[in-house]
């Protein structure tokens, strides 16, 4: 393998081990954050002890997150220099933002909250909290931008062979990350919610600690309903922008090989790129049309009138992205999407019911579902990457103008094994570590833990 191949394995298998921790910490912190502010409002014990034992989960999260993205600042200097040399102007920009205002800010702050406990005012640490989330969706604000200037440059003048800024404002108006963020938000929302409902559901089919854990579902619950909803419906109008602002990836992900006017929609397809056709596929006629415009009618560009049209623009080359990772992780987004949002709305209606204890199957379904929303958040970056190759910046460098010309591929590859397995092995501490406080529950006063051992309690408050 060359340098190249080894550079992007080694970027990818970091940039998808890092994403796997920032949706939880997006959400996550919202949601103590509220139950902290319950507690002060209310000065109701079980509120704290929540925000307690959710903030502990957190901190474990948000520290393997911490220690991930770090990696990924280094690869742009060692690996991707040429790519650091023509956008680093503009690139750097919004990451020396994050770092300064919105790292420093949620570290700080996490900091206060983590060792206040009982010694900052009831408000103020609560306030702590409240900057903590703040700061850290600010953070993934400005990733985003950073990310969304590599799938749609904005803001820029090329001169003397590099890409200059020119307008600061035009990258955080930037209408990619206006559909982007809010999406990746959303997702966050829904990733946390499943992983308070799962775990509460844990200690629901074991009858254990029943108060904190039906109030930590019932807020979950709420939260995942609005959010599966949302990160739907966001999702439904960023693939409508993309039909325009990025045919080809679009293309890819629906496998369309020529423009069709109404378009279908493959539900499954066998790829064959060498062809450029697909030898096997079982279509819906003009869902594709109706998705992409609201209207059963309208021109879906094909792959192979986009290649065209791409050589005519940029020269000759292969300008269509790899098919098949993109048609099959933007069904897996979707399909997962389907069944958070089918459970979520079968929960709540069980809830407010007071049936849902009396299913432990449903109880079960939510504990198992964890992993959904992680494998949702993952199949989604991988479309929105892949699905914009061979472009490293879109329309201005192509991946193979963008590796470090002095990097030898024995030295990407050893630091890819060794990477690759330390990843590994922090992945194992840090599900032993969450399985290990989910399992003990919440920490308890004598007050509510007499409540909590009272399992004839069932009102949900």
């Amino acid at each position: 393998m060359d340098a190249l191949l080894l550079a992007r394995w080694q970027f990818g298998i970091t940039s998808v081990y890092h994403f796997l921790f920032v949706p939880l910490t997006l959400g996550l912190s919202v949601l103590v954050a509220i139950m902290e502010t319950i507690y002060v409002r209310t000065g109701d014990e079980t509120y704290k002890n929540m925000a307690r034992f959710w903030g502990r989960l957190f901190l474990i999260n948000f520290a393997m997150g911490v220690v991930t993205g770090i990696v990924q600042e280094f690869h742009f200097g060692m690996n991707w220099s040429e790519y650091s040399r023509f956008v680093g102007d503009i690139f750097g920009a919004p990451l020396a933002v994050e770092a300064l205002a919105a790292f420093f800010l949620e570290s700080t702050f996490l900091g206060l909250w983590l060792f206040g406990w009982d010694k900052l005012p009831k408000a103020l640490h609560a306030a702590c909290i409240w900057l903590v989330a703040f700061g850290t969706n600010l953070s993934a604000f400005w990733i985003l931008v950073a990310n969304s200037f590599m799938q749609e440059p904005v803001g820029y003048v090329l001169r003397n062979g590099r890409a200059e800024m020119t307008d600061f404002f035009a990258l955080l108006t930037n209408p990619h990350v206006l559909y982007q963020f809010p999406h990746t938000v959303l997702a966050g929302f829904v990733t946390a919610s499943f992983f308070v409902m799962g775990i509460s559901a844990y200690h629901l089919l074991r009858q254990s600690q029943l108060e904190p854990f039906r109030r930590s579902f019932r807020l979950a619950l709420i939260t995942g309903v609005i959010s599966s909803l949302l990160v739907a419906a966001v999702g439904h109008f960023q693939g409508q922008y993309l039909v325009n602002a990025q045919p080809m990836k679009m293309a890819a992900a629906e496998a369309l090989w020529e423009s069709a006017d109404p378009a279908p929609l493959a539900l499954v397809a066998l790829v064959d790129t060498k062809d450029q056709t697909n030898t096997f596929e079982i279509k819906i006629p003009a869902l594709a049309s109706f998705l992409a415009y609201n209207s059963f009618q309208g021109e879906v560009k094909g792959l192979k009138d986009l290649q065209a049209a791409a050589e005519a623009s940029y020269g000759p080359g292969n300008y269509i992205p790899p098919v098949a990772p993109v048609f099959w992780s933007f069904r897996l987004m979707v399909v997962a999407g389907l069944w958070l949002i089918l459970l979520s709305f079968y929960s709540l209606y069980l809830w407010r019911r007071r049936r849902l204890e009396e299913k432990p199957l449903v109880l079960k379904a939510l504990l198992w579902s964890i992993p959904v929303p992680y494998l949702a958040n993952t199949a989604g970056w991988l479309m929105a990457e892949i699905g914009r190759y061979p472009w490293i910046v879109y329309g201005l460098q192509r991946v193979e103008a963008a590796v470090s010309p002095g990097v030898s591929a024995a030295a990407i590859l050893t630091t890819l094994v060794a990477f690759t397995l330390l990843y590994g092995v922090l992945a194992v501490a840090d599900v032993y570590l969450l399985a290990k406080y989910a399992r003990q529950g919440v920490e308890t006063t004598p007050a509510t833990r007499m409540l909590d051992n009272s399992r004839e309690v069932s009102l949900w408050i």
